[in-house]
């Protein structure tokens, strides 16, 4: 379960940039994730809820954009999306050279928080 990972390396990113900034609490987070890391929007709230609990993240709430897999390809240029069954394959031509243009993010969008 690589979420906890993940909102651990979060929790702590925003923790130190909010010092930073003068923040006394966050109160909601956004995080973008992109449906090719893999990372399960349940789990990643699990862990949030586990792992965000001293008195600077006090009610802080996570919240999680998810980003579509896809893909352009590279032959015919045309514009796809790829779902759950994570077949490459151009539907239009059907070749497999292809460039994935979302579905890897994974990142903090932004913060919101109290200055102290």
């Amino acid at each position: 379960m690589h979420e906890l990972s993940i909102i651990q390396s979060v929790v702590d990113t925003v923790r130190e940039s909010a010092r930073s900034h003068g923040f006394i609490r966050v109160n909601k987070v956004k995080l973008v994730v992109g449906k090719l890391t893999m990372a399960l929007p349940d789990s990643l709230q699990f862990a949030f809820e586990a792992l965000a609990v001293d008195e600077m993240f006090k009610d802080a709430a996570l919240e999680i954009e998810e980003k579509e897999l896809c893909c352009l390809c590279t032959c015919c240029q045309s514009r796809f999306q790829v779902n759950d069954d994570y077949n490459f394959i151009c539907p239009q031509c059907g070749q497999g050279q292809v460039d994935v243009i979302t579905g890897r993010e994974l990142y903090i969008d932004y913060f919101e928080g109290d200055e102290g």
